[in-house]
């Protein structure tokens, strides 16, 4: 994935149902559950990548999920979705905002090859 950016949606423009937290994340004020908070991305796949791998790597690294998708110029290649979680995990997964993250192969000890999420 690259070219990851924060997507402006016009929804969280009403301060009525969510809360402005910075760094492109927001507090969902209907939703009282702890996993509350939303970081909407756009990121492109590259050559080889699908709708779910490294996504899924990336959402077990930070503890989040992706709670909402949206219609995007080339859906082929453009993923625009809405990341959710804890505050604390939504701020530490926002480190991917700007970078380009993939799955590497390694050799591990016992001989068998493994995939590593990188961030770049």
């Amino acid at each position: 994935m690259k070219n990851i950016q924060q997507l402006a949606l016009e929804k969280y423009k009403d301060a009525t149902k969510y809360l402005a937290i910075g760094n492109g994340i927001f507090k969902d004020l209907a939703d009282p559950d702890d996993t509350n908070h939303r970081l909407p991305v756009s990121l492109e796949l590259e050559e080889g990548e699908d709708t779910q791998y490294p996504l899924e790597d990336v959402l077990d690294k930070y503890y989040i999920h992706v709670s909402d998708f949206y219609d995007s110029p080339a859906p082929e290649k453009i993923l625009n979705i809405e990341l959710a979680g804890e505050l604390e995990d939504l701020q530490k997964a926002s480190a991917i905002l700007g970078k380009r993250v993939y799955n590497s192969e390694y050799v591990g000890e016992d001989g068998k090859t493994y995939l590593k999420l990188k961030i770049d």
